[in-house]
């Protein structure tokens, strides 16, 4: 089976998570700066078979988009452009920054792993992966 691509957007690293080839676990893949994605992805696909991508949909309390959604709508613009054979699909990803943060601090990383920003964006990937996988079954 194909594999599920979820991405935490940011304009300085996205966060990326994938399913395993059953669609049942989802894992934190990578950290990537977003002029290196297209590429990345690119490379990606030459070895795995992705039946989707699912992006984090940024909001404010009041549902409103928040400030950094014009930059995911962009970001979904390419992706469908680059590989317009793979449907997208979008989850709230209210709270998934915080409740990543919270993980890694339950988790006993050091001091200093704790503040790694790439393992916050990939945790956070990993968790928008989780919301979608469930809302599925």
């Amino acid at each position: 089976m194909p594999r599920i691509l979820a991405f935490d957007y940011g304009t300085k690293r996205i966060g990326i998570a994938v399913t395993d080839p059953l669609q049942i676990i989802a894992t934190g893949l990578d950290t990537v700066h977003p002029k290196d994605i297209i590429a990345y992805l690119s490379k990606y696909l030459q070895t795995e078979q992705v039946e989707a991508f699912v992006l984090g949909d940024p909001k404010q309390m009041d549902n409103t988009p928040s400030d950094s959604a014009q930059h995911v709508v962009g970001f979904s613009r390419t992706l469908k452009k680059q590989f317009p054979h793979i449907p997208q699909f979008w989850v709230d990803e209210r709270f998934t920054s915080k409740m990543a943060q919270q993980a890694i601090m339950q988790s006993g990383f050091k001091k200093s792993d704790r503040q790694n920003k790439e393992r916050v964006d990939t945790i956070s990937a990993t968790l928008i992966l989780q919301y979608f996988m469930e809302s599925r079954r």
